[in-house]
């Protein structure tokens, strides 16, 4: 689906971005110049790289072993 209409900028291309290491606002906004016209598409961005952050936080093994 379209998040930012003004610039053609779908929801795949801002996972992608986010699971390639641009996990930030404004990485995004230079990479992809997402929300840098009227700004309606900021909170769906938000929301869209909170998501694949907590994602990429459960693939991730913990750093401690557990201890029975």
């Amino acid at each position: 689906m379209y998040v930012c209409l003004c610039r053609g900028i779908t929801d795949t291309q801002i996972r992608k971005a986010v699971q390639a290491g641009s996990g930030e606002f404004r990485q995004l906004k230079q990479e992809l110049e997402v929300g840098a016209q009227c700004g309606k598409c900021v909170r769906m961005t938000m929301e869209i790289i909170a998501t694949e952050l907590d994602k990429l936080a459960q693939q991730q093994p913990p750093l401690y072993y557990e201890v029975a």
